[in-house]
């Protein structure tokens, strides 16, 4: 069963370090082809993998060139602009030891975020089905889902920490997803770096939201090296298997797989 499992929650609350975690736990599960999506303009998944990457390398880089080539009039007339897109997009695809990378990027210069939001949302679908599983680090906006594309993505991750602005992103990301009809089959809570007299309040928090595809997840705990690994932009693939928050992590995290 092919899934796609998307990240989000507010800035710094380890959304991009959770979904590293659970990537580590794929990559020991099985031999399942695997697909990472940035598609955060904040682009920290190759930092937390220790990948250094270019902005050509980026889809963003790719959509620059086509929006050239569309205004020097220089596109094949022969090709539909949607089959270009598709290939750049595949084109950008980064070959890792076990798994795919696709960044989004940042556009540089004048223009917004909009056209490659809209492309993402426009070849999720087609990309994700040639893999098993799909890991998509996903800004709070969730702004490159579609109706469409929301029934497809079988899992959200919501990452809060204990601050007051994890909670309410929490919640507002709940109801966004009811405002604009995405359906999906699950929205997990995980409450990252939690101490245990917080723990209940984030559980009744969930509780409060009422909608029967919500459920509390589990908590990843404060970690020295994980924080370790983060500042010195080393691989949290490598973290060491016996790590007790990386131990508590596969625990929450067969609940999905």
């Amino acid at each position: 069963m092919k899934k796609v499992i998307a990240f989000a929650g507010k800035g710094g609350v380890g959304k991009t370090t959770s979904l590293a975690l659970f990537l580590k736990y794929i990559l020991e599960k099985d031999s399942n082809e695997i697909l990472v999506i940035d598609s955060d303009p904040d682009a920290n998944v190759a930092d937390v993998i220790g990948k250094e990457i270019s902005f050509n390398q980026t889809l963003a880089s790719k959509m620059t060139e086509l929006k050239e080539k569309i205004q020097n009039r220089k596109l094949p007339l022969d090709m539909p602009k949607n089959q270009i897109i598709e290939g750049d997009v595949f084109r950008s695809l980064i070959e890792m030891d076990n798994f795919d990378l696709l960044e989004m990027g940042r556009q540089e210069g004048s223009g917004c975020y909009c056209f490659i939001n809209s492309v993402l949302k426009n070849v999720l679908d087609t990309l994700s089905k040639n893999y098993d599983i799909t890991l998509l680090d996903s800004p709070a906006g969730l702004e490159h889902f579609s109706r469409k594309t929301g029934r497809d993505v079988s899992d959200l991750i919501i990452v809060a920490d204990p601050s007051k602005m994890g909670i309410h992103t929490m919640k507002r990301i709940v109801e966004l997803t009811k405002e604009v009809s995405l359906q999906f089959e699950n929205i997990w809570i995980i409450g990252n770096r939690f101490p245990d007299n917080l723990k209940e309040a984030l559980e009744k928090e969930v509780e409060s939201l009422e909608k029967d595809n919500v459920k509390m997840l589990g908590f990843i705990p404060n970690d020295e090296k994980i924080s370790e690994f983060n500042f010195l932009g080393q691989n949290l693939i490598e973290l060491p298997d016996d790590n007790t928050s990386y131990q508590e992590a596969k625990q929450i995290f067969q609940k999905i797989l």
